[in-house]
């Protein structure tokens, strides 16, 4: 995903079970108080979901995030994030995943409750 690479975000892991990805606190990427914004967080937990749930549709279909809702649960000034999704449901024309960003010292940021549609083929 060319945004991914916009905001510095690294693949850790993937597979059909669960998708890892990495962020990384940068000015950037903050609020004015310097805290890692939410939109920031978002686009991350967004990217994971879409990774997993591509993962798990049939050969030729895509995905689309149609719906997501994402809890903050506390506030990053420093270090980095790590975003983990796992499938909570792979049906035939939706897919639900969760994703949980921690911090460095692996404190829960955010949860994100996505549902993504199922495309084609």
């Amino acid at each position: 995903m060319p945004l991914a690479g916009l905001l510095g975000i690294e693949a850790v892991e993937g597979g059909r079970e669960r998708v890892v990805l990495r962020g990384t606190w940068a000015p950037e990427h903050c609020t004015a108080a310097g805290v890692l914004h939410g939109g920031y967080l978002m686009s991350l937990a967004d990217m994971t979901a879409a990774l997993l749930a591509h993962l798990n549709v049939p050969d030729g279909a895509r995905t689309a995030t149609i719906e997501a809702k994402t809890n903050f649960l506390a506030a990053v000034r420093g270090g980095g994030v790590t975003a983990t999704a796992e499938l909570v449901h792979a049906g035939r024309t939706t897919t639900v995943l969760q994703v949980d960003v921690t911090d460095d010292d692996g404190q829960l940021v955010s949860r994100t409750l996505q549902t993504q549609a199922v495309v084609g083929p």
